[in-house]
């Protein structure tokens, strides 16, 4: 690393294993000083069912994620042990796999271009980050009650600071039980809003991310207002939205009734929807009627322009529920987001096929529910509730 450098120079190494390949799978990362070796930040994860590629490649987002908590203008080195998540992260090979891509892209937008460099090291240089992941997959197999993902900050002494307490440190008697099993720990739940409307909500038009960038109607500003109505008792501790003007304006109106701020989460922005965004659906059918058609059967297809799939933007809700989690342990967060995320996490926490998003209605300003347990189970409990939108009318 060059010297002169605005910022720190930090050292990543960062690992991921699965037992079965596709597996019960997990990742481990390190943080340290570049400089003096003092190591700064930990990370590990339960990650569910995963191959070993996705599980390290988890790795290395979390590791990079835990240096930019530490210091978004350091430069980074990455070692890993996985020649093929060195050599691609580093442009000289391909990405293939469809499931490598997004994670790649995830890993990238983390430090700006040219502050991040990786190298290989052998598996013996690694035992850290390796002993990590196992931890955090024997943790889920034993169904400890502590959590299964855990960042820790060192202080100076080595010791980790108050900010990373997590679920384990809180009581798990409120914890209610998922279907007839016992609690496995307290869970995180995610009460998830859709914003308000848009002025083209009413005319459903498809309104992504590719496109404009609407802002709330008025009929939109009142429905977050009863949002936030409804939410004055319900023990919300933080709340996250997607970057789009029309949730930020909804969790604006929210989080300054309960006395919170907003962090945005871009891992939840709406879909791409290509050259369709701003048309009806009769006109995407009158316009492009082979490519809704495959787009209507085919989780994989894109629209029209090379707008996003239903899988990608599913991936990517995946990693911003993670990482979501992974903040705010045990606690309950107020999502503000969209149709296709929201769906996309009731259908992953149901493990539905991909057609059940097809299935789903959900309103402008509805309510639903996940609470999400340390042992990588979930539990929906409630769906598309607009029962505080009685009397919020268009005008």
């Amino acid at each position: 690393m060059s010297g002169g450098v605005r910022g720190r120079q930090f050292l990543v190494t960062a690992d991921g294993g699965s037992r079965g390949n596709p597996g019960p799978a997990g990742y481990g990362a390190v943080v340290s000083d570049a400089a003096t070796g003092e190591i700064l930040a930990e990370a590990a994860e339960f990650i569910g069912r995963a191959t070993n590629n996705v599980a390290e490649y988890r790795g290395l987002i979390a590791g990079l994620r835990a240096a930019r908590e530490l210091d978004p203008a350091a430069r980074v080195l990455v070692r890993m042990d996985s020649k093929l998540v060195v050599e691609q992260m580093s442009g000289r090979w391909q990405i293939k796999h469809p499931d490598m891509r997004p994670l790649a892209a995830e890993a990238r937008t983390v430090f700006p271009a040219g502050a991040v460099r990786y190298e290989w090291i052998p598996r013996e240089r690694n035992k850290h980050a390796d002993r990590l992941a196992n931890e955090a997959m024997d943790r889920a197999k034993s169904g400890s009650t502590a959590p299964a993902g855990f960042t820790v900050r060192r202080n100076a002494d080595g010791a980790g600071t108050a900010a990373d307490r997590t679920a384990a440190d809180r009581p798990a008697d409120a914890a209610p039980a998922v279907g007839w099993a016992r609690p496995t720990g307290v869970a995180t739940t995610f009460v998830l809003l859709r914003h308000g409307e848009t002025p083209l909500t009413s005319e459903k038009r498809f309104s992504g991310s590719g496109g404009g960038d609407p802002e709330l109607s008025d009929t939109g500003r009142r429905q977050a207002e009863a949002a936030a109505r409804a939410l004055a008792d319900a023990g919300i501790e933080a709340v996250v939205s997607s970057p789009l003007a029309r949730c930020r304006g909804t969790a604006d109106i929210v989080a300054g009734a309960l006395g919170l701020r907003v962090r945005i989460e871009d891992g939840i922005r709406e879909t791409d929807f290509g050259a369709w965004e701003g048309l009806t659906f009769a006109e995407i059918q009158e316009r492009h009627p082979a490519d809704v058609a495959a787009w209507l059967r085919d989780p994989d297809a894109q629209p029209t322009g090379g707008g996003e799939s239903f899988t990608a933007v599913a991936r990517r809700s995946a990693v911003a529920r993670d990482r979501i989690i992974a903040r705010h342990a045990g606690r309950r967060v107020l999502v503000v987001s969209h149709v296709t995320p929201v769906k996309s996490l009731l259908r992953l926490a149901l493990e539905a096929p991909p057609i059940a998003m097809f299935r789903l209605e959900l309103s402008p300003a509805a309510f639903s529910e996940i609470a999400y347990y340390p042992d990588g189970n979930a539990s929906v409990r409630r769906f598309n509730d607009t029962g505080h939108l009685a009397g919020v009318t268009a005008g």
